[in-house]
């Protein structure tokens, strides 16, 4: 016999069926599921952008993950290059609004080097590992390397052209600049130096390879 609380409170609700999952085409999901890995990416790392991960912050299964993106490399290479590729865009707007060459260049400096870019350093870090067995992320991660040393050789060269700088190979003091920005950011990532060191250490050494007087800090 039913209780008098469930008699007053009348019978209980039907459930309400969720809606059909729209249908989407192949491109639309690629697309979803790219975006998801980027998004597990910079929350979480390049390491996290595991078949598991991405479909649930998509909110499918994994079958139709693995259906429409059947190599989890490309996956997390095209999240990689998504990431950096976003943040040389941002630097080259900042050169854009930036027309001195060597105004430019420290600007550039203190952006990368402040502290304030370490989730898109741990993800360059993380591929740097990765890629030793993801042949697809090594080539992104190689292409990438590329085409940053090409916009700080850029920069150089328009310096060289104005008479502001003075260097002989442009493309070996960009390369050599790179790794300077990319090891220190490294060495950021566990507190090495703050970061007002990292961008005093680079500048002394871009001064020196670029013969340029040293600036007095501010303040």
């Amino acid at each position: 016999m039913p209780s008098k609380d469930s008699v007053l409170a009348g019978p209980a609700p039907e459930p309400v069926p969720e809606p059909a999952r729209a249908r989407r085409s192949g491109a639309e999901r690629r697309e979803q599921i790219a975006s998801a890995a980027e998004r597990v990416a910079r929350e979480r790392g390049l390491d996290a952008v595991t078949l598991r991960a991405v479909a649930a912050e998509v909110g499918v299964g994994s079958a139709l993950v693995a259906h429409h993106a059947p190599s989890m490399d490309d996956v997390v290479a095209g999240a990689f290059d998504a990431i950096v590729g976003a943040e040389l865009a941002d630097l080259e707007a900042l050169r854009a609004d930036e027309p001195d060459a060597e105004a430019a260049l420290r600007a550039l400096v203190a952006t990368l080097l402040d502290g304030g870019r370490s989730d898109v350093t741990l993800i360059w870090v993380q591929a740097w590992a990765l890629g030793r067995r993801n042949a697809a992320l090594a080539e992104r991660v190689r292409a990438q390397m590329d085409a940053w040393t090409a916009f700080l050789e850029r920069i150089i060269r328009d310096g060289v052209a104005v008479g502001r700088f003075r260097a002989d190979d442009p493309g070996a003091v960009a390369t050599q600049l790179l790794g300077m920005i990319d090891g220190l950011n490294a060495h950021a990532l566990v507190s090495w130096r703050d970061g007002a060191e990292r961008v005093r250490l680079t500048t002394l050494s871009l001064e020196a390879m670029l013969g340029l007087a040293p600036v007095a800090p501010s303040g």
